[in-house]
C-alpha cells in the first residue's frame, strides 16, 4: 500500500481480514504499534493512518475540525478495501469515536468496531480540576477567542500506569505525537462527542467497548453510556491494571487479544 503521510504504516496479514487502527487526539500511528503487531500476529492485515492535522505541531492541528479527522478515517477504509475481504476498525478515545461514526456512515464497510477508553469529557481521577470545568462549559467557551490559542499539557502519568511504557510514550514526540493539545482540540472533541451521541441509537455495527476501571482521564461512566445507548449489539469489557492508554499500557496484549477474538467470532457479520 502506498502511504502518503510520513507516520502511517501498513502490515499485511494472512487471514484475509483487515483492521483499521485509529490513534487519539494529538496522537500518532506510533501509539498503536503494540496492538497492531499483536493483531498482525493473529493474521490480520493492519493499516494505521495519520489523522488530518496531526503529526506536525499544535498550529497545524488548530486548523482542522473533527469532520476532517473523520474524513481521514473514511478515506483509510476505502484504501484498505483493496487488501481484505472483511474489514474492522478499532481506536483509542477520539479515534474510537471516529471509527464508530465511519462505520455508521459507510454501512456494511466495517463489520465490527472496537472502541478503547471512550471519553466525552476529561473527568478522570488524575485530571486537573479545571479540565471537567472547561469541558462542561465548552459550548459557550468555544466562542471565546482566546481559548483557541491556549495549549494544555498532558497529565504527569500520560495516561499510562506502567513506568517503562510511560518512558516509551515520552520518546514518541519524534514520531508525531504532540506533547500539548490546543483549546481548539477540546472544542472539536466536544463537538465530535455530541455528534456521536446523536447517532448512537441508530448505529447497527457490532461494537466492543474496552475501558479501564482505573482510567485516570476518562470515567468508566462514558463506556457505560455508549453500551446503554448504542443501537447495535455490543460487549462491554473491563481492564483492571491500566490507566487511560490501555492500548499501550500493562495489558495491551489483552486489549489486542480481546479485539482479535471479537472480530474473529463471525457473529459480527450476522447482524449486518
Amino acid at each position: 500500500m502506498q502511504i502518503a503521510d510520513p507516520f502511517g504504516y501498513f502490515m499485511e496479514g494472512t487471514n484475509g481480514k483487515g483492521v483499521l487502527l485509529v490513534h487519539g487526539l494529538t496522537g500518532a500511528p506510533a501509539e498503536m504499534r503494540l496492538v497492531a503487531r499483536q493483531l498482525n500476529r493473529r493474521g490480520y492485515t493492519v493499516y494505521v493512518p495519520l489523522l488530518a492535522g496531526h503529526g506536525g505541531d499544535v498550529r497545524k492541528l488548530r486548523g482542522t475540525r473533527w469532520q476532517d479527522w473523520l474524513e481521514s478515517v473514511e478515506q483509510a477504509v476505502e484504501q484498505l478495501t483493496a487488501y481484505t475481504s472483511e474489514m474492522f476498525a478499532a481506536g483509542i478515545c477520539v479515534g474510537g469515536k471516529l471509527a464508530l461514526l465511519a462505520a455508521h456512515e459507510q454501512p456494511g464497510m466495517l463489520k465490527a468496531v472496537a472502541i478503547y477508553s471512550p471519553c466525552f469529557l476529561y473527568d478522570g481521577w488524575n485530571v486537573p480540576f479545571y479540565y471537567p470545568l472547561l469541558s462542561r462549559n465548552i459550548t459557550w467557551l468555544a466562542h471565546v477567542p482566546f481559548l483557541d490559542r491556549l495549549n494544555f499539557s498532558e497529565t504527569s502519568a500520560l495516561g499510562v500506569k506502567d513506568q517503562r511504557m510511560r518512558r516509551m510514550m515520552e520518546s514518541m514526540s519524534r514520531e508525531g505525537i504532540l506533547e500539548k493539545f490546543p483549546g481548539k482540540g477540546l472544542v472539536e472533541m466536544y463537538r465530535l462527542g455530541r455528534a456521536l451521541k446523536h447517532e448512537l441509537p441508530h448505529m447497527l455495527t457490532p461494537t466492543l467497548i474496552l475501558h479501564s476501571r482505573e482510567d485516570d482521564l476518562s470515567s468508566p461512566v462514558h463506556a457505560r453510556y455508549i453500551s446503554d445507548h448504542i443501537g447495535a449489539p455490543n460487549e462491554l469489557r473491563w481492564i483492571d491494571d491500566s490507566y487511560h492508554m490501555i492500548h499501550l499500557d500493562r495489558q495491551h496484549r489483552q486489549v489486542a487479544d480481546l479485539t482479535a477474538d471479537y472480530f474473529g467470532v463471525g457473529h459480527a457479520s450476522d447482524h449486518l
